[in-house]
């Protein structure tokens, strides 16, 4: 067995990789798996000593188990030999036959200088090279390549589980489709490197989703058919509750399944439908304006945090409680050794549980900027007027509380709040599931089906909290107005309704 900790020799000090090197050192020294079997050299942490640079880099190198090359734009100061401290090192490297992980940065290689092309191409006639845009996107392949190394030398018995091959799956089990609709929203996203033409399994390979072409746990979470047949707790279990506590009968309760694109998409709108949705008039602008008691943006990251960094080792899903006065998101798991939480709270290096599975939500606009997920909560509650979320840990789950504003009517400077009031002069509140009815009554719907689209079951109170503001504001009409409990009743969306789902639609992005 090799001595451990294993060696990592970074290359090169160019600027314009200052911010991968800062991540990449944070990210090897603060994962608890990437620090147990290795240490890195950065030449900028090296102490004054009486030694050329260019022997202080090559010595190093002789020394090192794995060479981790970096290539980009710039060549470097050449020496007498014409060679820069790059090139120099990556020809040592070969020489001495270590093991050497090479990324390139961008996709455009008209813009390097001519000898960094010469070195790229030389480089990519004896080794697999991988292209990143980011220092996310250099630590998701570094992480892949590195337990790959760690397997081969029968340090770790068992990958991570997302680098770990999905037993029983083959690439059979993936939906082709599903990669290149995902493929065209990493290029207008985050400027994804590779074309909209790319077959899919390219796009595994460049994100290290295939374990000797056998599709990994992530890449079936990501792009499976059926993720559930294989990981059967990955579904999302979401509760509402009209009281405090858990209790029975449950009004609304919903398992969804599907990759965790669709996890995330489907537990948000569940969410969103259950919780008041503030509708304005165009009183002072012809937009319609809109907000959510929740923001929205606030409801999405709770989730997607829970559902991309959860433990998916664990025999527990994913559960999304809403209840009269909060929103609980509990997440399988727990918080890695470096972190506490109230350090969640403060700026830190981004550690994500799965990064396999993170890239891709990444690179699709999921995650808008990893590690910055719970201070964003922290300031748009703020900006709504919402107390900060809480987080506790909860019999191996670690629990997001979010608090609702207060249901009961009350009074702030002169307006008065409620559900399915006006308040006055300017805003009518309505429920998300008063705005699920009117999209259900595009098509003229019975009562039936409308009780059932939002678990109602008490068929006197569903009129008068659900139907009666919208028939009196005017968004929703009866097919027989003068006969209100006929058993041929219908309903649909007035024109008026018609043109607020419209506004709505088009301020969330849907059209």
């Amino acid at each position: 067995m090799p001595d451990l900790p294993l060696n990592i020799f970074v290359s090169s000090v160019q600027k314009e990789f200052a911010a991968e090197r800062q991540a990449l050192k944070e990210y090897l020294r603060g994962d608890p798996l990437m620090r147990r079997f290795f240490d890195c050299f950065l030449f900028e942490e090296q102490p004054a000593a009486d030694q050329r640079i260019d022997q202080c880099y090559l010595d190093e190198v002789d020394r090192c188990d794995i060479y981790l090359g970096m290539f980009g734009n710039e060549y470097g100061r050449e020496d007498s030999a014409g060679f820069s401290p790059t090139h120099g090192e990556f020809n040592r490297a070969t020489v001495k036959g270590k093991n050497r992980l090479i990324y390139v940065k961008g996709a455009d290689d008209a813009a390097r200088h001519p000898k960094m092309r010469a070195l790229i191409n030389d480089a990519a006639r004896t080794l697999i090279r991988r292209r990143i845009n980011s220092p996310e996107e250099l630590i998701a392949s570094v992480y892949a390549s590195l337990v790959r190394i760690l397997e081969e030398r029968e340090l770790i018995r068992f990958g991570p589980f997302d680098a770990t091959f999905c037993r029983n799956a083959t690439l059979d089990d993936l939906d082709e489709e599903k990669i290149t609709r995902f493929l065209g929203l990493a290029r207008r996203g985050r400027n994804f490197p590779l074309p909209e033409n790319t077959p899919p399994h390219e796009v595994l390979t460049h994100l290290n989703l295939l374990d000797k072409e056998r599709p990994t746990n992530a890449s079936i979470l990501l792009f499976g058919k059926k993720p559930q047949r294989f990981l059967i707790t990955s579904e999302v279990k979401c509760a509402h509750f009209h009281g405090f506590e858990v209790e029975k009968p449950i009004p609304s309760y919903q398992v969804y399944k599907g990759t965790v694109f669709d996890l995330v998409d489907q537990a948000k709108d569940f969410v969103l439908s259950k919780i008041d949705l503030w509708v304005g008039t165009r009183a002072e602008s012809t937009a319609v304006p809109t907000k959510y008691e929740i923001p929205q943006e606030v409801v999405a990251e709770a989730i997607v945090n829970a559902v991309v960094h959860r433990d998916y080792t664990s025999k527990a899903s994913v559960q999304v409680m809403l209840f009269k006065d909060r929103l609980e998101v509990w997440n399988p798991g727990t918080l890695p050794p470096t972190l506490t939480l109230e350090k969640l709270r403060g700026p830190r290096a981004s550690l994500p549980h799965n990064p396999l599975i993170a890239e891709p939500m990444y690179l699709t606009k999921y995650i808008e900027r990893m590690g910055t997920g719970i201070r964003d909560m922290i300031h748009r509650c703020n900006k709504a007027g919402l107390p900060e979320p809480e987080i506790r840990l909860d019999g191996g789950f670690w629990v997001l509380t979010i608090r609702r504003k207060k249901s009961e009517p009350e009074v702030q400077s002169g307006t008065r709040l409620g559900p399915g009031r006006d308040q006055v002069g300017t805003m009518l509140a309505l429920s998300g599931d008063q705005v699920g009815i009117l999209r259900k009554c595009l098509m003229i719907s019975p009562i039936g089906d409308l009780m059932e689209l939002v678990g109602r079951t008490n068929r006197t109170k569903f009129r008068d909290q659900v139907l009666k503001p919208l028939l009196e504001k005017g968004f929703l009409e009866m097919t027989i107005p003068d006969k209100p409990t006929s058993s041929k009743q219908r309903y649909q969306t007035t024109e008026q309704g018609c043109i607020m789902l419209a506004q709505l639609d088009k301020k969330e992005g849907r059209s």
